[in-house]
This record gives structure tokens, sequence and C-alpha cells, in this order.
């Protein structure tokens, strides 16, 4: 779950043709923790805010070659699925695994999200 929590600060130097599919996974990672920050939203455990910051961060990317894969990772993310770096876990069973709850998994998401934003200038 850290390593996923580290998405939030993915950079554009992604973009070379050379590296496409791994922009795709890095896409796709990316558009499942909006998707999962989207659910934390609506579940009321965060407000908009890193919802607003993901978003921005997407919208300075090339777009994937693979938008099936990129859309397929965000639909996972709004049902509250973590889709990541060959990592598939639901929140909840995340949240047992950790002896935690999905609220403070949302929020240690959102607050790392801040964090990478801020020291990325985004």
């Amino acid at each position: 779950m850290r390593k996923f929590l580290a998405l939030a600060a993915v950079s554009t130097a992604l973009a070379a043709p050379a590296l496409a599919q791994d922009l795709d996974d890095t896409l796709a990672a990316a558009r499942n923790q909006l998707g999962l920050l989207e659910y934390c939203q609506a579940e009321g455990h965060i407000d908009g805010t890193a919802v607003e910051t993901q978003a921005g961060l997407l919208a300075q990317l090339p777009p994937a070659t693979d938008a099936e894969k990129v859309d397929a990772a965000y639909e996972k993310g709004k049902a509250g699925t973590l889709s990541a770096m060959g990592i598939e876990q639901n929140l909840a069973d995340a949240a047992t695994t950790q002896n935690t709850s999905v609220a403070e998994i949302c929020t240690q998401m959102a607050v790392a999200l801040a964090a990478a934003a801020a020291q990325t200038g985004g």
C-alpha cells in the first residue's frame, strides 16, 4: 500500500515513446488512485481536495495508449478496489489486513497526496 501512495507524484518524464507501456501502467495506477479518492470522498472519509489534486496531476500527463486499461483501473478505484503494480485488493480487505479502517486508509492517501503535490509544486 505504501508504494501505491507514492504514485501521487507521477512525472511527465515518463512520456517518452519507448516507455509507452510503463506510461500506461503509471496512468492506470494514477487513475485508479483517482477512483479510490472519489470512492473515499463519496463514503464521507475525505473532502474533495485530494480528488481535485489528483485530477490536476493527471491533467498534466499525456494520454494513454491503452485507454481501455486505464479506464478499467479507474472504475475499479471508484468501486473501492486498489489495482496497481500487480496488486488488486478491496480497501475494506486492506483495512482488515492492516488492522485499521477504510476511513484511515483514505485519510492516509489524501495526506500522502498532499505531501507529494507540495514537494512537486502540484
